[in-house]
């Protein structure tokens, strides 16, 4: 009679099942949220290649220097207001209606940029995309958190970023699929909007409860931890400047239209890429160190862009531009949470984002400014100043304080290039363990602690 061999137990490591559960609850979350992401790309898409469209429309024209960097100024001043205004909107009329409204609103603002070519109209009509587009963000925040939880919230926020960055990035690649001086690239960004609003509107998913955080005014986050407003201002400008009128430079330096398309998608991907290991540098040092070396990282690199680059050369040095300037948002707004209370990091991140905002006013007429006075090398010799100031800033105010110990501070969260005042909502520490927002606003105001 055979002998029977006996089947040895299991060796599954729990470790094992513990990660694979993990993983798998995360892509139920992507999954449930597969429609917002693709509403979300859809957008970004649009608004990447609008912002690049118009600087080289606005060349092709005949617009000067200036003038295109008022042009380019007026979204973030839009922005800006839809900042402030949006969240009262969506509390008291709706997700779903604000959603609709502003989406059809912006798709028909792109048009009215091929009917009255000069750049008051041009102006006018990026104000009310910039509004339009706080809007859409404070919504797809909104949705977005209302499907996440504690598991969770942290991967789709790395997701909400990977999405909108890289979506930004290949609308600068749709600049080569028509011409710059036709209908069609307007008409292009009409309907990648207009259809953004498809997947939110055919979504089964209820409106979320709409979240009032803590208030928290611009004055105490700024006593509590200087640089974290300062450098969002600044950071602001500086990436004002590069997305709004980096395209003007391109223009400048005689670069294709295909050139200045890969110019513009390696400053977003750099961006990008680079966020995650200098955030994670500034996870385990003083974090004023880290913001401080970035910013004079991409001084020094915006001064050797001024002798003049081309080709590669370039690309790979506004990629480096791109990968130190974007995350100085983060890290400062990293660096205020390390000095307030968790109940204060949602009021305290939306008045980053509006300081932010400010910052990005500024940026492209400051901007196009130094380009209309210096040339192409204006456009580095400004973004080199406004890192200098940062850098500076951030070495003076560490010899005005100790740093907070390692282990006592906030985690570094990952941004999309924009946000709405809300993005701080899907910080997972501002969650408490039942999964219950820590700082929503219950009547008491909290006092911020001001450092020493």
């Amino acid at each position: 009679m055979p002998t029977r061999t006996p089947i040895a137990p299991s060796s599954v490591d729990p470790a094992d099942d513990e990660t694979s559960s993990h993983i798998a609850t995360i892509g139920h979350a992507i999954a449930a949220s597969w429609a917002l992401l693709v509403g979300i790309g859809l957008l970004m898409l649009g608004t990447g290649l609008q912002s690049s469209l118009l600087g080289v429309r606005a060349s092709l024209e005949g617009f000067d220097t200036t003038t295109t960097g008022i042009v380019m100024s007026s979204y973030y001043l839009g922005y800006l207001l839809g900042s402030i205004r949006a969240p009262h909107l969506v509390a008291t009329v709706g997700h779903i209606r604000v959603f609709a409204a502003f989406a059809s609103l912006a798709s028909s603002a792109v048009l009215i940029h091929v009917l009255f070519v000069n750049p008051f109209a041009w102006s006018l009509t990026r104000m009310i995309s910039g509004f339009c587009m706080a809007g859409l963000f404070v919504v797809a925040e909104s949705w977005l958190n209302d499907g996440a939880t504690n598991e969770t919230r942290g991967s789709l926020l790395s997701v909400y970023m990977v999405v909108a960055n890289g979506a930004m990035a290949a609308g600068q690649l749709l600049l080569n699929a028509a011409d710059p001086l036709g209908s069609k690239l307007f008409i292009t960004i009409s309907v990648l909007v207009s259809l953004a609003l498809v997947p939110a509107a055919l979504s089964v998913r209820a409106n979320p409860r709409f979240l009032q955080p803590v208030p928290v005014t611009l004055r105490e986050v700024f006593h509590a931890a200087p640089l974290g407003v300062v450098g969002a201002l600044l950071a602001g400008t500086a990436t004002g400047a590069l997305f709004g009128v980096g395209v003007v430079y391109a223009q400048l330096a005689a670069l294709s239209l295909a050139e200045t398309s890969v110019f513009m998608l390696v400053a977003i991907l750099g961006g990008a890429l680079l966020q995650w290991p200098i955030g994670a540098a500034s996870d385990r040092t003083d974090r004023r160190r880290v913001i401080a070396a970035s910013a004079l990282g991409a001084a020094v690199v915006c001064a050797i862009g001024t002798i003049g680059f081309h080709d590669l050369a370039l690309f790979g040095l506004i990629g480096v531009v791109g990968g130190l300037s974007i995350p100085l948002y983060p890290l400062a707004n990293a660096h205020t949470n390390d000095f307030i209370e968790p109940e204060q990091v949602v009021g305290a991140g939306s008045r980053l984002v509006l300081a932010s905002g400010l910052g990005a006013i500024t940026g492209p007429f400051l901007a196009s400014s130094a380009m209309a006075a210096l040339g192409a090398a204006g456009f580095f010799w400004f973004l080199a100043m406004v890192h200098l100031l940062i850098a500076g800033f951030a070495v003076y105010r560490i010899t005005r304080r100790a740093p907070v110990p390692v282990d006592e501070q906030s985690h570094y969260a990952v941004f999309p290039a924009e946000s709405s005042v809300l993005v701080s909502t899907l910080n997972p520490e501002v969650w408490d363990e039942d999964d219950e927002p820590v700082f929503e606003h219950t009547g008491e105001m909290p006092v911020v602690v001001v450092g020493e």
